[in-house]
């Protein structure tokens, strides 16, 4: 069984992405080429923005959206310490420094009740991340960082496709990043990602900073990265969008079965009412996560741990002086969340399988409570 089957979607795409990379082998341009200002047009209609930036991947697009906003040394950015490194990354590599908020239990994105306690005269952004496939409380985090002047950046890597009261992930904050990692519910075959804003100023220093600052050939106006996509990549998710629709809906009706099979057994994800989840992963909670982990191993299910150690007690995060107990509910998640087989092409015998794996293994927790 594939915790993330990529081989069958291949089977499915197979020759609609050997067309279109093929195209680009015979064209040659592997670096921006017109691929990827299709696929820039395509991801800004389907997110409602103006501007799309794609970029190296989605680590490189918070860099950029940084950069572009002007952070840096003695300047702070709040976030969450439940998320991946990239994200609090990205403030360290500018000389920002990252400010913490403990996240809301339910949902495991940053609790936007906390919010204005952690803001500073040194604020200078929040970067909200939208966890699992589902999206921050937008609108609560908007409306405190409006009062402070402070820009706010939706971390969207794990929730491209998904929906907040109706509008998309990535068209949410004054600059949208996701990433296109190939296990991303829209994925490439390497590395990429892309900014999205409705700010033409943004969007033209976002592009500078893309290809090295330059505004045009050997002309460098600003500092910047060697950020761009690869034409292969841009094929790649072009022939991928074509069903990406799809994907998403099979994505829904899987995490909400699994919910169904589970409910009795596990915490469940919690979805909020006015959100759609993509189901990027799909994230349980159990008591004894290594010994859960074993025995499902034991049937040959592959599970996965995102994430282990929230980033406040990360080796390279000491530096900011923020000890356990710090954020409880975050600590508490790092110890208890696993992930089990989540993707468009589950079939129905295995997620059973998995259920009842899973359900097996709580009621043997439970025993031993």
């Amino acid at each position: 069984m594939e915790f993330i089957d990529l081989k069958t979607q291949y089977g499915r795409l197979g020759p609609r992405i050997n067309a279109r990379i093929r195209a680009v082998l015979e064209h040659g341009h592997f670096i921006l080429g017109p691929e990827v200002a299709q696929l820039e047009q395509c991801l800004a209609a389907r997110v409602g923005v103006r501007h799309c930036i794609a970029c190296s991947s989605g680590t490189d697009a918070l860099l950029i959206a940084l950069m572009a906003l002007g952070i840096g040394p003695g300047d702070e950015v709040v976030t969450t310490p439940f998320t991946f490194v990239a994200t609090a990354e990205s403030i360290r590599l500018v000389g920002a420094t990252p400010v913490f908020v403990d996240i809301d239990p339910r949902t495991y994105n940053l609790d936007a009740r906390l919010l204005e306690a952690a803001i500073t005269p040194h604020t200078k952004a929040v970067i909200a991340v939208s966890l699992y496939g589902q999206c921050a409380d937008l609108d609560a985090i908007n409306e405190v960082a409006s009062r402070h002047n402070l820009a706010v950046i939706e971390d969207a890597a794990q929730s491209f496709g998904a929906t907040y009261k109706g509008r998309p992930s990535c068209g949410l904050t004054l600059i949208g990043c996701t990433s296109f990692f190939p296990s991303k519910p829209l994925g490439c075959y390497g590395d990429g990602g892309a900014c999205f804003t409705q700010d033409a100023a943004l969007a033209l220093r976002m592009q500078q900073i893309r290809a090295h600052g330059q505004d045009r050939r050997y002309h460098h106006s600003l500092i910047g990265i060697n950020g761009r996509l690869d034409t292969i990549q841009a094929a790649v998710l072009l022939a991928k969008l074509e069903i990406f629709d799809v994907e998403i809906a099979e994505r829904v009706r899987i995490g909400g079965l699994y919910s169904e099979l589970l409910k009795e057994a596990v915490t469940t994800p919690y979805i909020q009412p006015q959100n759609t989840c993509v189901y990027a992963q799909y994230t349980i909670q159990v008591e004894d996560r290594a010994m859960f982990q074993e025995q499902l191993k034991a049937e040959d299910i592959p599970t996965a741990v995102h994430y282990p150690v929230p980033l406040h007690l990360q080796p390279a995060f000491t530096a900011l002086g923020v000890g356990r107990g710090s954020f409880p509910h975050a600590e508490a998640a790092a110890q208890r969340v696993v992930s089990l087989p989540m993707h468009p092409y589950l079939r129905s015998d295995d997620q059973e399988k998995v259920a009842r794996a899973v359900r097996r293994a709580a009621v043997g927790q439970t025993a031993l409570v």
